[in-house]
């Protein structure tokens, strides 16, 4: 492989570029009109620009990203996370002419990035899925399908996507027809399907994911699990490796149903397992695959010394896996914090804007993911993320502690940021003391926080 074109922006972008300077690679990004400035630009090899800031005439672009890396002469394509990663029809296209896509197949891709399709599958192996619904496109369709499962509260989900868009807690048969209309509206936009599904709604849970790393020799690894119950309105706010307080045999089983579930869909590329825990029972149920590289994959690689971005680059271009699933030895603790550019005391209103000044820490077993730096720009087009703060400890408290010294070192000015919330929930002393479920930050936390 000699050269990727980055099909990204953001801190996933310089994630990406940096991976291909360690391969020897050489990293070619395509940037919007809004991006030719940014810190990705300045350390790509070669930067393309596909189109103006909006990113539906840019980075959704399936025509002008494979455009791009055609005109760069590149030989493989990385999507990052978001955007156009898990689009089959990129994949397609890339085939077509030539190029390598990072990621899995097509097909593997059409069914695991389907979630109706990925639970057909899980079931079919034995994974546990809950008494979910078919996939639903009307209000009448719900309907008739709420009154067979009989079971509310529901969770109404988007089929074609994840990233909490398109989901709706509807807790009686009243609010099903406009929690419908909204969900189905959103996925629409989203994801370009608006098709939804059905499932009974868990009101303690916790949030387990499982890091899967498959090669195309069909050697299948899980580098082990993250706990993200840390969500506000869907949207993972902290992610942490591995999870604590749960029983070791549930994460055994948790971890052995990811690998099966990527051996049976003949998984090629990094991919992500997710599976909700009902607390009060210790049983879990399957909830999605996503097939790409994901946000917190920092943790994982902290607690694994796996570098999982070089292991897709690896696996695409058709070589083993470095490792063997008894090399995996997960040491310590890490948490991840997202920082993004919003007003988290004012209903966390984005700020986009100039960055005055901007002071990260360092030390050891802290690592900072970011395109921020002083002068730079947060554009208003995209998503908020602008920063990870990845902390890695020898144990949990440990790593809290080391996490909240971080957060007071770090000084950003001329935007807002969430580090104010990210050290207030540190400091708070449920977090510290007892695993949260997915609803303890909206429903706990926030509602207790003190006014600013």
């Amino acid at each position: 492989m000699r050269s990727i074109l980055i099909a990204n922006r953001g801190e996933i972008a310089v994630r990406i570029i940096k991976a291909c300077f360690d391969e020897n690679i050489e990293s070619v990004l395509a940037v919007s009109a809004a991006d030719v400035d940014s810190l990705g630009a300045k350390l790509a090899d070669r930067i393309v620009v596909i189109g103006p800031a909006a990113a539906g005439e840019s980075y959704l672009s399936v025509e002008r990203v494979v455009a791009a890396a055609r005109h760069a002469n590149c030989d493989a394509l990385h999507p990052g996370y978001g955007f156009l990663s898990e689009r089959p029809t990129l994949v397609d296209a890339c085939e077509e002419n030539g190029i390598t896509f990072i990621g899995p197949p097509a097909e593997v891709m059409r069914r695991a990035g389907d979630k109706l399709q990925a639970r057909a599958v899980a079931e079919s192996i034995g994974i546990p899925t809950g008494k979910g619904s078919p996939g639903l496109t009307s209000v009448e369709d719900a309907i008739r399908t709420a009154e067979h499962l009989n079971a509310y509260p529901l969770l109404l989900k988007a089929s074609a996507g994840g990233g909490g868009r398109g989901m709706t807690v509807v807790r009686n048969p009243d609010d099903l027809s406009q929690g419908f209309v909204r969900s189905s509206t959103e996925a629409l936009r989203a994801f370009g399907d608006g098709t939804l599904y059905l499932e009974p709604y868990i009101e303690k849970a916790r949030h387990i994911e499982i890091q899967i790393l498959a090669d195309s020799q069909g050697t299948v690894c899980h580098l082990g699990e993250r706990d993200c119950s840390a969500q506000r309105r869907y949207q993972k706010i902290i992610e942490e490796a591995p999870s604590v307080g749960l029983p070791d045999d549930l994460i055994v089983r948790i971890r052995q149903a990811a690998v099966d579930l990527a051996t049976a869909l003949n998984y090629v590329g990094a991919a992500t397992a997710e599976f909700l825990v009902d607390v009060e029972r210790n049983a879990f149920v399957f909830l999605e695959v996503n097939a790409r590289v994901q946000v917190e994959h920092p943790v994982t690689e902290a607690v694994s010394g796996i570098d999982i971005v070089r292991e897709q680059i690896r696996i695409a271009q058709g070589l083993p896996l470095s490792f063997s699933q008894e090399d995996v030895s997960i040491t310590g603790h890490a948490i991840e914090c997202r920082i993004n550019a919003e007003n988290s005391r004012n209903n966390f209103l984005p700020n986009p804007g100039l960055i005055e000044e901007w002071t990260m820490p360092q030390g050891t077993g802290i690592r900072v993911d970011t395109y921020a730096h002083n002068g730079a720009h947060v554009p208003p087009y995209y998503d908020s993320l602008i920063a990870k703060i990845i902390v890695h400890a020898p144990d949990r408290q440990q790593a809290v502690d080391l996490m909240a010294r971080a957060l007071a070192k770090a000084t950003v000015r001329g935007v807002d940021t969430t580090i104010d919330l990210q050290l207030d929930i540190m400091r708070n002393e449920t977090f510290r003391t007892q695993p949260i479920t997915t609803k303890w930050l909206e429903e706990s936390f926030l509602p207790a926080r003190p006014a600013a």
